[in-house]
């Protein structure tokens, strides 16, 4: 029995999710063509991933609550025209001022669509084909790592930044023009008061979960977002990063099941202690690759052993939220998302100091104290974890789908 063909409105929000993760992780990529043409530093250019984070951390729980009761199609293709006048309007931005704000613009149309797009995939799914419809929104975000960000980087070293944006605004009319075809009519949700969203945060275990994920945004993101600036200063040039973040994104998609696995095998806490451990000693391996100016393959390898443990995280990180608030799941994958975007923004802005201060070398070195203090964070038992160390995970298929969003 052959399986149906994924409808249109499902490639569209794929395309949807590709279209932001790209927007959200391409800056990386073009920071010594932003600080050059803009006539600005690399650190100062790094503060548009920021930006971009921030506004999206800040801005998806209040959004999702506001916009809940409107029909999903209309929200969606106004956010997504939002999203792609924004980019398109990037891509003529005069000064560095302008382009700031334009990408706020940006992060709050991201933050709705992304949210959006999920719950779309959640209702409009048959029966027992949610969780793989979820997947295919997650998959977009995925697949923007090792296409949409080095094709982006790819073009903005040929074309100039400029030539990015106007990319990811095709990319995103082409997901609207999809969705304004196909997708069905959808009503709105009855509207939750803020205190019933917020209400995990008065769970110690969740809030602790949220710091370390915080923490790991910080010290992961740090080091991603200024891979340019460390190759640089070990090359002397950035002519191999495109090559670097293709090989990121190739590592990355599996990393997002090998830490599934360890969370269906071992239980959140064992998991999570294990990929954010990894993690800070890959990070310590990186700053001395660099530090010792290591041939390039040896810091490639060491780049790559950083990246299975930076996109292994959210898995371990979801299923421990979900366990620690089994009544509140939705919720509290939402709150953990948020502070992996407020890690995003936070380790930008910390990199871009570091980077036009101290210098590039000490931005790794910064990145493993950040996730050492997020293994501590996440140290903690529960109860759940103890007698049932397979079970967190399941408890949602949204939390499962959602578990690949980003590093």
């Amino acid at each position: 029995m052959t399986r149906p063909h994924p409808p249109g409105w499902l490639i569209g929000l794929f395309i949807a999710s590709l279209a932001l993760g790209t927007d959200e992780f391409v800056i990386a990529g073009l920071l010594f063509e932003l600080s050059t043409d803009l006539r600005i530093s690399t650190g100062t250019a790094g503060q548009l991933v920021t930006v971009f984070a921030l506004v999206f951390a800040l801005s998806a729980p209040a959004m999702a609550m506001l916009l809940n009761p409107y029909p999903r199609r209309r929200v969606i293709l106004i956010a997504l025209a939002v999203f792609t006048v924004a980019n398109v309007l990037a891509a003529v931005a005069p000064t560095f001022a302008v382009l700031v704000a334009l990408r706020a613009v940006a992060g709050l149309a991201a933050a709705v669509v992304s949210s959006l797009a999920f719950a779309i995939a959640s209702e409009a799914a048959p029966r027992d084909q949610q969780g793989r419809y979820l997947s295919a929104v997650t998959a977009g975000l995925t697949v923007a790592l090792f296409t949409g960000v080095p094709v982006g980087t790819w073009l903005g070293g040929l074309l100039g930044w400029r030539a990015t944006f106007v990319l990811i605004a095709v990319v995103a009319a082409g997901a609207m023009t999809l969705l304004a075809v196909g997708l069905p009519q959808l009503t709105g949700a009855p509207a939750i008061s803020l205190r019933e969203r917020l209400s995990p945060l008065r769970n110690r275990p969740v809030l602790r979960l949220v710091v370390a994920v915080f923490l790991s945004g910080v010290g992961g993101l740090m080091f991603y977002s200024y891979l340019s600036a460390l190759l640089h200063q070990h090359q002397g040039d950035t002519k191999a990063l495109p090559w670097v973040l293709l090989i990121v994104g190739i590592i990355g998609v599996p990393s997002v099941f090998f830490g599934g696995t360890l969370a269906d095998r071992h239980g959140s806490r064992v998991s999570r202690l294990t990929v954010i451990g990894g993690h800070a000693i890959a990070l310590a391996l990186n700053a001395t690759l660099f530090a010792l100016r290591a041939p390039f393959f040896v810091v490639l390898l060491g780049i790559g052993v950083w990246a299975v443990f930076a996109w292994a995280l959210n898995p371990p990180m979801q299923a421990g939220v979900i366990e620690a608030a089994p009544e509140a799941a939705m919720t509290a994958i939402s709150l953990n998302i948020a502070g992996l975007y407020l890690g995003t923004a936070a380790g930008a802005a910390a990199g871009g100091f570091i980077a036009d201060g101290p210098g590039p070398l000490w931005i790794p070195v910064a990145g493993t104290v950040a996730l050492t203090a997020a293994w501590a964070s996440a140290a903690f038992r529960t109860q759940a974890a103890a007698n049932s160390p397979g079970t967190a995970r399941s408890a949602s298929p949204a939390a499962d789908a959602l578990a690949g969003d980003r590093p």
